[in-house]
């Protein structure tokens, strides 16, 4: 089995302030917590039958993951390649499963002092009238691809999220935002849940292909879709509306259909 993993920082186990997401201040603790909890999952999925793994560093410099603390097995992407796929780049039809670590909930919600979805400058995502995190977004990529999403840690709404999209997910919550304040795991208790439930995810999944059955983590798409995004500022949303098939439809807000979800890809990537 070939198993991608996209790794982000804002849903570590612990981290509070956007000080603690890029170098200074608290950054070198959190980037060493982002990877050890992506070693973990790792580790995880090596106990229960994967054999190759691709690590997508998906944070802000996508430079953030010690390449020398992730297990012989694994390969990691860094940099930005700048594809539409973005932090699920690097994933393609030979990967039999994917996951993400680090997720945090969306722009507009109040899971995380540090929710977001894509950057700072949207206000709040909706596809097809649903809220939309990152998890959202990348989730329907790897459904496109015909691979299921079988795992998700991150702050405690993204993974109430995560399930609504997908019941049959393995998701781990490493911590409970509080208005401005986050209640976190011990550092080494994240890490020992998210190599254990990793570890399950893999072995359900690996039961389902024996068995012949569909994964129950792989999601069914609509056959079409409509990414309504709010910006902060009026003046993003003008120069969005520029985007081809895109709309105008408020001060602050354009909406984009497409019955492909590459062309959502594409939208987000020049848009978002």
């Amino acid at each position: 089995m070939k198993l991608f993993i996209s790794a982000d920082i804002e849903g570590t186990a612990g981290i509070v302030d956007w000080k603690e997401t890029e170098p200074g201040d608290r950054y070198e603790y959190f980037s060493k917590q982002m990877t050890a909890e992506v070693a973990a999952a790792c580790r995880g999925a090596l106990s229960g039958g994967v054999r190759e793994i691709l690590v997508r560093d998906a944070h802000d410099s996508a430079r953030n993951l010690d390449p020398s603390a992730m297990p012989r097995q694994v390969r990691l992407l860094r940099g930005w390649t700048q594809s539409p796929a973005c932090m699920m780049d690097g994933l393609d039809r030979t990967f039999q499963a994917a996951a993400m670590t680090g997720c945090h909930t969306c722009a507009g919600s109040d899971g995380n002092p540090l929710a977001h979805t894509m950057n700072l400058g949207v206000e709040r995502a909706a596809l097809n009238g649903m809220a939309c995190s990152e998890f959202t977004l990348n989730a329907m990529y790897a459904a496109y691809l015909g691979i299921p999403v079988i795992f998700v840690s991150g702050d405690a709404m993204v993974c109430d999220m995560a399930r609504e999209l997908c019941p049959a997910v393995t998701a781990v919550a490493t911590s409970q935002g509080i208005g401005g304040g986050s209640i976190g795991l011990h550092p080494q208790e994240a890490q020992e849940r998210i190599q254990s439930g990793m570890e399950q995810a893999v072995k359900r999944l690996n039961s389902q292909t024996e068995e012949g059955r569909k994964p129950e983590c792989l999601i069914s798409l609509p056959e079409h879709f409509t990414l309504e995004v709010r910006y902060r500022e009026h003046k993003k949303a003008y120069r969005a509306s520029f985007y081809p098939g895109a709309a105008k439809t408020g001060p602050k807000t354009v909406v984009y259909e497409a019955d492909d979800y590459m062309d959502i890809m594409r939208f987000v990537m020049f848009c978002m």
